[in-house]
């Protein structure tokens, strides 16, 4: 469940083997990177973009048999994570409406934008519904795309906003909807609709209260994988880690994050390929 997807020459453009479409909806057109066939799954990039990782994990999608559509949302895609690229494009989407960064008990209005885009690639690709895998700033953007019956398969990695500050303890505890959002995900929940999120537990930007709030919404349809990573944790995991699919990803077998890994492919695929 965790073969690569490698184009010969993604060693020297990471995004080389991506094709490149424009998508709007509602007076915001954006780029869109997209590779493979099957159902779609809608990739959600992690701060500071598109990386070269987030592309890695994109091709994983694609080598268990979906289409990638991989939406430009901030960033200079194929740039890797450093210094220069979070101060690029950090501050710029705090501050940005379409993200609601700080707000709590409201849903991104960048996600109505999404829902558009996941509509559209469920009509071009067809099968069951759509797949969506949020990481970090966008984590919960894929929940709230739950709101539409297409979405069948939500992956919230690391979610994590409402930016929780020492001043604004309860946005801890947010998880980023508005009140009727909050009633249609845990509407969709009681009808069997799964969501899986993953986070590492020592990190500081998705607190333990979040997962809890997630889990008293969705009930056992919420599927919580927390990764022990304690000062004392015996994998050696840092006490900041934060990226689960991709910066902290240590591609071996046994380790839980590649165990977590191979937990996501294969909730997309049984929800997205099973005949």
């Amino acid at each position: 469940m965790s073969g690569a997807y490698t184009h010969p020459m993604a060693d020297r453009d990471p995004l080389n083997d991506f094709d490149i479409r424009a998508f709007s909806h509602d007076g915001k057109e954006r780029r869109v990177f997209t590779a493979g066939s099957g159902p779609a799954v809608i990739v959600l990039a992690e701060m500071p973009g598109i990386t070269p990782r987030v592309a890695d994990f994109a091709r994983r999608v694609v080598a268990l048999g979906c289409t990638v559509w991989m939406p430009e949302l901030f960033g200079v895609p194929g740039q890797p994570p450093g210094n220069l690229a979070y101060l690029r494009s950090l501050p710029a989407a705090c501050v940005a409406r379409d993200f609601a960064a700080f707000a709590a008990g409201t849903t991104a209005p960048v996600v109505g934008w999404l829902r558009a885009l996941a509509a559209e690639a469920h009509t071009e690709c067809g099968g069951p519904g759509v797949g969506a895998v949020g990481m970090c700033f966008t984590g919960g953007f894929a929940l709230g795309m739950m709101v539409d019956e297409r979405m069948v398969a939500p992956v919230l990695s690391q979610p994590s906003l409402p930016i929780v500050l020492p001043w604004r303890k309860g946005n801890a505890a947010e998880v980023g909807l508005s009140a009727e959002d909050r009633q249609r995900v845990a509407d969709r929940a009681a009808q069997g609709v799964c969501a899986l999120g993953l986070r590492f537990t020592g990190d500081p930007l998705v607190p333990a209260a979040r997962f809890a709030a997630l889990s008293e919404l969705m009930g056992e349809s919420f599927i919580a994988v927390e990764i022990d990573s304690s000062p004392e944790n015996s994998n050696g995991i840092g006490g900041r880690a934060h990226s689960v699919l991709t910066e902290e990803l240590v591609d071996e077998v046994g380790h839980p994050t590649r165990n977590a890994l191979d937990q996501v492919l294969t909730f997309l695929s049984d929800r997205l390929l099973a005949s």
